[in-house]
């Protein structure tokens, strides 16, 4: 069984920055992909960053510029620094990981944290 737990999430005053932390734990065998999505309520989900194999990145436009992604892969770890946090910044951020959890690509899946709150607000 997989599970994915995020951390560092919470209040933050308009410019300041957060930087959240996702683990991924149990039987893994290779991650081919760790990033983060968003959501707000009444909203639709949007892409925060994508870290692909390790090598490529992508951002949702919203973000470009001020977060910034990063993958630990000996430690199954995903990191998000944010800064220049905006109050349109508020969401539920939610980590996610595409890995297999054996040799056979069936076993391949994407699985997803629960998400931390983050809030962008004098």
């Amino acid at each position: 069984q997989v599970q994915l737990v995020e951390s560092g999430g919470g209040l933050v005053q308009p410019g300041g920055s957060l930087t959240l932390s996702c683990v991924a734990s149990g039987s893994i065998y290779k991650i081919y992909a760790m990033g983060w999505y968003r959501h707000v309520p009444g909203q639709e989900r949007e892409l925060v960053a994508d870290i692909r194999d390790g090598l490529s990145t992508q951002y949702g436009d919203s973000v470009k510029g001020r977060f910034t992604a990063s993958i630990d892969n000996a430690k199954n770890m995903a990191h998000l620094q944010m800064k220049s946090l905006k109050p349109e910044d508020t969401a539920v951020y939610t980590c996610y990981a595409d890995l297999s959890t054996g040799w056979s690509q069936d076993s391949r899946g994407d699985y997803w944290g629960q998400g931390t709150q983050v809030t962008v607000s004098s």
